[in-house]
């Protein structure tokens, strides 16, 4: 009954508490993986990876590297971002080992997925068009990798520009221009399949 309680407890502790606490106490780390496991399993597939044994390793090799680097967290970032850097870090090595195209979406997504991209890129005011979520992979699947991660991160994983700029380590003003860019590619590709 009493590791419920503990259990309840930490759902509501901040990040920086959970960090804390597994400094002083290895073992907290485990609430650490409770509260990202799901959300960077979702992040690794959404950048591409679609072998799911491959994304539980790299979600462990992910969980490895915050483990060993917790001391070195820097409290003035958000650490949500600052875990996203690592993992965004270690999918990249990913593929760049296996040498293989990621690709953005998988066909479980489902449709919601692009409300928050389609209202955003004005996809859905396209000559009246309604774009299916097919389409919209195919056309995401075809940006180039600074695109592709922009992307990923502002409309599926639903950070703000700054969570964006400590993740991949750019200016704000970069994460809006490849955000733009990469919005206006998409919907040219959109355009251009009609």
């Amino acid at each position: 009954m009493a590791h419920t309680s503990i259990y309840r407890e930490q759902q509501h502790d901040s990040d920086q508490e959970l960090v804390a606490r597994a400094i002083e106490h290895k073992e907290a780390f485990a609430a650490i993986v409770r509260r990202y496991q799901a959300p960077l399993l979702r992040y690794i597939v959404r950048l591409g990876c679609k072998d799911l044994s491959a994304a539980e390793d790299l979600l462990q090799e992910i969980f490895i590297k915050t483990f060993v680097h917790l001391n070195d967290y820097d409290t003035s970032l958000q650490f949500s971002s600052w875990i996203y850097r690592i993992a965004h870090n270690e999918i990249i090595s990913y593929f760049r080992k296996e040498k293989s195209r990621p690709s953005v979406l998988v066909q479980g997504d489902g449709n919601f997925l692009f409300e928050n991209m389609t209202d955003d890129t004005g996809l859905t005011e396209l000559e009246g068009q309604r774009h299916t979520a097919v389409e919209i992979q195919a056309a995401v699947d075809r940006l180039e990798t600074k695109y592709r991660e922009v992307i990923v991160l502002k409309f599926f994983e639903e950070k703000s520009y700054e969570e964006i700029s400590d993740i991949l380590q750019i200016p704000q003003g970069t994460v809006a221009t490849l955000i733009n860019r990469a919005k206006k590619k998409v919907r040219y590709t959109l355009e251009q399949s009609k």
